[in-house]
């Protein structure tokens, strides 16, 4: 996963894999390890996947530890803030703020397919 600073204007289009990534990631990975495991995260150290079945498995395994984690929470667990991260807002607002982020990226996901499978107006494309 690449970032530039300042972003490039116009910003180019981003892939699958790339939305994938951020979503692994940056939406859950940080937010599993600061709020369930107590611990800093380290994008730049992280084995992203080469493949489509290796980013499914991450993702698969970033969100189950990341609903395994909310499941957990107490009331007043939702009422305070994260102890580890940067993020000092309740966990009610970091559990909706992720989950929204979850359906807008996927949701983008969804349409990159749609318009990859109907490119040039072809036939769709079986993925």
């Amino acid at each position: 996963m690449d970032f530039a600073s300042p972003a490039p204007v116009p910003a180019p289009v981003t892939t699958i894999a790339w939305r994938l990534a951020h979503i692994i990631v940056s939406c859950l990975a940080y937010r599993v390890e600061w709020y369930f495991d107590g611990q800093d995260f380290d994008a730049e150290a992280f084995a992203y996947a080469g493949t489509a079945d290796e980013a499914l498995k991450q993702l698969d395994e970033m969100y189950g530890r990341w609903n395994a984690g909310v499941r957990e929470l107490s009331d007043a667990d939702l009422d305070n803030p994260p102890a580890m991260g940067p993020e000092r807002f309740p966990m009610e607002n970091r559990v909706l703020h992720v989950n929204r982020e979850l359906i807008h990226h996927g949701a983008e996901i969804s349409l990159l397919r749609d318009l990859y499978r109907w490119q040039d107006g072809a036939a769709p494309h079986r993925i």
